[in-house]
């Protein structure tokens, strides 16, 4: 009798767990029933607003339903990103991942979450050399002459970041570091929230920014590009030099990807994943993308997951063997 008893608890449990499960399942097949959101922690104008609409353009198609982008910019993607660790995990609320994650998780100590921990991967979109453009007013053409002109005025060549912890900060912050050379910094909001704006009118004399965010002053010759921070050159810059031909070991990137909050049902994950690859072999966006220096990262969620950690890592030893603290 006990053993029956046992049984039919044991089945009664069964039960109503699949009953429990029915309407996530349900909820995750129709996914999405209603607008789905992407987070961008920058200003509206820059790299990351950029490939976040070029995105939300595409999944907007492939969902049927529309998928928009709210820009909360601060501290250094901080912001967006505690929002989406914090957002009901139901695939709703996406976050265009960037460098800053991988990076704050070292820089910042005392985070509010754990963004490898707190996030699920959802897919990889694509990788791009961030660029080193001096402003039209910089006399210097190369990176031997810009090393030159900033050692030659001490305490007087700024460089603009759009703050700490971003690829941007980190490329020039590594610059320095390797050139051996004296930059202080300006930080905005967004690039493209007065740092651009600077450039041209000389306040600020060099960035070392995300190609999607720049390109479009540097076609223009409002910016000249003297270098790109990968170790290939660009196929949308191909006559500028990678840093590294000058400054032999240096090398960093930007990537873009999109992460949900953890607990996110696992067929969510599937089809946005599914959706996003389908979108970078899609001649259209494909396109797009390689048009800002993207190159693509298909793959599996797992995949774009274990890329994160291995960025993680690479980072926490850069900051620890430079000695790089949070700036003011």
């Amino acid at each position: 009798m006990k053993k029956i008893r046992r049984r039919r608890l044991l089945q009664l449990a069964g039960a109503a767990a699949a009953a429990a499960a029915l309407p996530r399942a349900a909820a995750a097949l129709d996914y999405p029933t209603r607008p789905v959101k992407i987070l961008c922690g920058f200003a509206a104008g820059g790299a990351v607003d950029i490939v976040s609409r070029l995105i939300g353009e595409w999944l907007s198609e492939r969902f049927g339903k529309q998928v928009f982008v709210e820009d909360r910019p601060g501290a250094a993607n901080n912001i967006a990103t505690e929002l989406m660790v914090r957002s009901p995990p139901d695939g709703y609320t996406l976050l265009l991942t960037n460098p800053t994650n991988v990076i704050n998780a070292t820089l910042y100590p005392d985070l509010k979450y754990n963004f490898l921990r707190d996030s699920e991967p959802v897919a990889g979109i694509m990788r791009v050399p961030n660029v080193m453009a001096v402003g039209a007013q910089v006399p210097a053409k190369t990176i031997q002459e810009f090393i030159a002109y900033a050692n030659a005025n001490p305490g007087k060549v700024y460089y603009a970041s759009p703050g700490s912890g971003t690829s941007v900060m980190m490329s020039a912050e590594l610059f320095k570091l390797m050139a051996h050379v004296s930059l202080d910094s300006v930080t905005y909001k967004g690039m493209n929230g007065g740092g651009y704006t600077d450039m041209m009118a000389g306040r600020v004399h060099v960035a070392f920014d995300n190609l999607p965010g720049s390109i479009g002053y540097i076609r223009s010759g409002q910016f000249r590009a003297l270098g790109v921070t990968t170790t290939m050159r660009s196929q949308e810059l191909p006559d500028v030099p990678s840093i590294s031909e000058v400054i032999p070991g240096y090398e960093a990137s930007a990537f873009y990807g999109l992460n949900v909050a953890n607990g996110t049902p696992r067929e969510i994950i599937e089809r946005i994943n599914n959706e996003m690859n389908a979108g970078l072999a899609d001649p259209a966006l494909k396109a797009k993308l390689a048009n800002l220096g993207g190159m693509m990262m298909p793959g599996t969620p797992e995949e774009f997951g274990k890329f994160l950690v291995a960025e993680t890592d690479k980072w926490a030893k850069v900051i620890e063997q430079a000695h790089i603290k949070l700036m003011d």
